[in-house]
């Protein structure tokens, strides 16, 4: 029988213990030397030969939480782990998932190919922002929704004058899941941008007037659009405002923002 090895990240050890609880078994012993210079060495403290080794870190800024995983990936790798697998429930850079301008990384590519060259077998994700994502992988990727957790929830609640929005274009078809599930009717809030993390206009389209919005995201990063989104919809005649999101980056002044929506969000 393989033996199963569960590894956290300095920067996901909440969610680590978690995972570790409901499955049974206690997290690897592990350290991460730091030099004075800031140079990272993970230190694996037990026997990992032939096991299947789950390393789970997300990759959220900063980057040295991607590199810290890279490196435990490699160590596992030269300590003859059986079969290496990524956990990385956010998957940063991955709104970088394409040329939309000239000179521009394809980043969440160049982050696949880092995590194929340090070793990993497969990859664990959740909620991509982009599906296509999976395609830059030569090796199999386990992309996991979040409809799995948010859809119970909501059945507890009264959805009766709910349907469902997305704060941007891009987002329709995460909010579409959420209608289909529900039979709700898809309000679309379409985002006019001059550049990164600078919404200029907001567009609605769709009927709101006395309905309870719930707006479906995958991350919230400056929290911009989405407060823009939810004061739109509020001018609109919407009677409340929720917002569903998988990855609360909530960098700069995010969360004094949703703080500024009391009677919506």
């Amino acid at each position: 029988m393989v033996e199963v090895k569960l590894f956290s990240g300095q920067n996901s050890r909440y969610l680590s213990e978690k995972i570790a609880m409901y499955y049974g078994d206690s997290l690897g012993k592990m350290d991460l030397l730091k030099f004075s210079d800031g140079e990272m060495q993970p230190v694996i403290h037990e026997s990992i030969r032939g096991s299947y080794v789950f390393f789970i870190q997300s990759t959220m800024a900063p980057a040295d939480n991607l590199l810290e995983l890279l490196l435990m990936i490699d160590a596992a790798k030269r300590a003859s782990a059986g079969y290496i697998t990524a956990v990385m429930p956010y998957y940063g850079y991955a709104r970088q998932d394409r040329k939309d301008k000239a000179r521009v990384p394809i980043s969440a590519k160049l982050v696949a190919s880092l995590l194929e060259a340090a070793g990993a077998d497969r990859v664990m994700t959740m909620d991509l922002h982009a599906d296509q994502i999976q395609g830059f992988f030569d090796i199999p990727v386990d992309h996991l929704k979040s409809e799995a957790i948010f859809t119970p929830f909501m059945e507890e609640h009264d959805l009766s004058k709910v349907v469902f929005a997305c704060p941007d274009a891009g987002g329709v078809k995460r909010a579409r899941v959420y209608s289909k599930i529900f039979k709700k009717e898809l309000v679309i809030c379409d985002k006019l941008r001059s550049k990164a993390n600078k919404v200029d206009e907001i567009i609605v389209i769709g009927d709101v007037k006395n309905k309870d919005v719930i707006l479906i995201d995958d991350i919230i990063d400056t929290a911009g659009t989405l407060c823009m989104a939810a004061d739109e919809l509020v001018k609109k005649g919407a009677k409340s405002v929720k917002a569903f999101c998988t990855h609360p980056v909530l960098s700069g002044n995010a969360y004094e923002k949703n703080q500024s929506f009391p009677n919506s969000m």
